[in-house]
């Protein structure tokens, strides 16, 4: 869950970027709007394949009457068939066509636009023979992968099932999983434990850490069909990714200039980015930064992501830090911050001229040692025309607290996205999906002038691995401004993460309602909320859920509510607009329909014009903030009963 501790100055206006002072900003021309396909082919660096253990060892019993072979074969079987169609998608296997050989691996299927009789076939001629050379299949596997074209950000996974260790070593498996995953930001090695222990299990661990992929422990037949699909489900619906590529430096020393728009970048533990931009004096400028590592990925409690405003020689106007605050796994990760300037006009940050955003990525050691994706984003707002009064702040929950109500009808069919830039248009309602293990769904909500968004997110009771289990997980949300900057915790009205042991439980969140004052505020989940427009709801499940829940995916309702009437401008005794959102009940918009068949993730990068509005993700959501701002002057400024299986 995430933490929040925000520093520096947080006062008025909006902030335009505007670079006709000075030197003009240096920037690579923006390519055209790319349109996102239904079915992607391999060459746009998207895909998966499938490493399967076929050694001798595979054809012992299983504990169930069958071989595991047996199982496997039919755990592949249900993974493709849940697979998105088109979806690119391979099959390797080691072991099969020799009784003894270290170079005993072959690609049984192309990765190709997903052909599910084509894999299952060759699944079926599977007959396990011989040894284990595991490393050599990952290295192999790894070339069997599309490459992302330049620019782009594509999402390539190889899922290793095996039911023992290599017993090779040569190359050593962990030693190339580490190298693999080094060699950019795309590539990772998910593994699943067959009925393994002790070494084996270790091992399979170690591949999974060293190739910043998740470990599946699959004890039985039934377990390895459900880790299988869990795996796979996640690699096919990876973020997507918008924005124009730019590299920022590690110092404001020619770091390149951005306009407003949205970019991406990558950044590695404990790295800095630089990206500089001009800005008037009185405009508001808000960036958004998001790392997007893969899910479930190592990480500590205080693993970060840290923006900073910089001006001047060695000034910051306004710093914030999110934290991870759980140790389960990654997941995406945003930090937004704003340089708005002041009432008075006299401070630093309220100049015109050279600002840089400064992103900074926080790892503890032991934590992923990866490059991850960063997405960033950067709006401008001009400031009210000249004579226009705007409404008072609306720095408190009132009626939108948590004890506001909440619909209650029968849940309508929904799924969320997989992150900001296809976030699921929800208008106020019940709805109801399925989250995997490790994974973020991301809706979006309109919000107007005068309303605050309010919602439950309530966790199925699912039926479990055990009986009775000691493992517990976490459910959580956040809520996002349109700007994507998180406002949903640390207030003490909402706590935005709860445990998860397979039984229901919900969660409460909210905002303040939507005024342009609320910039003039000091609380950090005020200050943001001072512009209407779509808020964005995020709702994600731990990754040790995956110990616990027999469904591959636990079920989620989401009870959305839009309160207040909305006004038709920001100004003080603004009319209530003809359409007043907060009784709608109708589905989601066309624009959150699913792309082709089934909507999966391409990940090639979707180019946004120069100055296009660009609206960025994120990821962690908050335990508790911890935050310290420095003191302005004074003028600166019911739940229906959820069961698995039954929907």
């Amino acid at each position: 869950m995430a933490r929040r501790s925000r520093t520096g100055v947080v006062a008025l206006l909006g902030g335009l970027l505007l670079a006709l002072a000075a030197a003009p900003l240096q920037i690579a021309p923006v390519a055209a709007a790319a349109p996102v396909a239904p079915a992607a082919p391999a060459g746009d660096g998207t895909g998966m394949v499938m490493v399967l253990d076929s050694s001798g060892s595979m054809a012992e019993d299983d504990g169930s009457g069958s071989t595991r072979i047996a199982s496997a074969r039919k755990a592949v079987g249900t993974v493709v068939d849940a697979l998105p169609t088109g979806y690119p998608t391979g099959l390797r296997v080691y072991g099969a066509d020799k009784p003894k050989g270290c170079d005993d691996t072959r690609l049984a299927q192309p990765v190709a636009a997903l052909d599910r009789a084509g894999i299952k076939r060759a699944v079926a001629r599977v007959t396990p023979k011989g040894d284990t050379p595991i490393g050599l299949s990952l290295r192999k596997a790894a070339a069997d992968l599309p490459k992302a074209a330049d620019g782009s950000i594509g999402k390539r996974t190889i899922l290793l099932i095996s039911d023992g260790e290599d017993n090779c070593q040569t190359p050593p498996p962990c030693k190339v999983a580490a190298q693999l995953a080094a060699s950019g930001v795309d590539l990772h090695i998910d593994a699943i434990g067959f009925q393994v222990a002790g070494k084996a299990r270790a091992q399979l661990e170690c591949i999974a850490k060293s190739g910043n992929g998740q470990y599946y422990d699959a004890p039985d037949a039934k377990s390895l069909a459900r880790q299988l699909q869990r795996a796979g489900q996640l690699s096919a619906d990876g973020y997507r990714f918008k924005g124009m590529k730019v590299h920022g430096t590690p110092t404001r020393n020619n770091a390149p200039g951005i306009f407003p728009g949205q970019y991406l970048d990558s950044i590695g533990p404990n790295e800095k980015r630089y990206y500089a931009t001009d800005l008037d004096a009185v405009s508001t400028a808000e960036y958004s930064a998001t790392v997007v590592p893969q899910p479930g990925a190592a990480i500590g409690y205080l693993d970060a992501l840290h923006t900073e405003i910089a001006y001047g020689v060695d000034s910051t106007c306004e710093s914030t830090t999110e934290l991870f605050g759980q140790r389960e796994g990654a997941t995406p990760l945003t930090s937004g911050i704003s340089r708005i300037p002041s009432q008075t006009g006299t401070r630093g940050c309220d100049k015109s001229g050279r600002y840089w955003l400064v992103v900074e990525r926080k790892a503890a050691k032991g934590s992923d040692a990866s490059s991850w994706p960063l997405e960033l984003t950067f709006h401008v707002k001009h400031p009210l025309e000249k004579g226009v009064t705007p409404a008072q702040s609306s720095p408190e929950y009132g009626a939108g607290g948590k004890d506001a109500p909440v619909p209650t009808t029968a849940p309508k069919d929904v799924t969320g996205g997989t992150g900001f830039n296809d976030a699921r248009p929800l208008t106020p309602g019940v709805w109801r999906d399925k989250v995997l293990p490790a994974q973020t769904l991301w809706y979006k909500v309109p919000v107007g002038w005068g309303q605050q968004l309010r919602y439950d997110v309530e966790f199925a009771n699912e039926p479990t691995v055990r009986h009775y289990s000691a493992t517990t997980s976490f459910g959580r949300t956040q809520v996002y401004t349109p700007s994507r900057a998180p406002v949903g915790g640390g207030t003490g009205e909402f706590t935005p993460q709860v445990s998860y042991n397979g039984r229901l439980t919900s969660l409460q969140m909210g905002t303040v309602p939507v005024a342009w004052t609320n910039r003039y505020e000091t609380n950090p989940n005020v200050v943001p909320v001072h512009d209407k427009g779509d808020f964005y709801i995020a709702v994600t499940l731990g990754a040790k859920a995956s110990e616990i829940a027999q469904n591959p995916q636990i079920g989620v309702v989401l009870r959305v509510a839009v309160l207040g009437k909305e006004k038709t401008g920001p100004e003080a005794g603004a009319a209530v607009a003809k359409a007043d959102v907060s009784h709608g009940d109708s589905g989601p918009s066309e624009e959150g329909a699913q792309d082709g068949d089934g909507g999966w993730s391409t990940g090639r990068v979707v180019a946004v014009a120069v100055g296009g509005v660009g609206v960025l993700l994120l990821a962690g959501l908050v335990a508790a903030f911890v935050r310290a701002r420095r003191k302005q002057q004074p003028g600166d400024g019911s739940s229906d009963p959820m069961r698995g299986g039954s929907w």
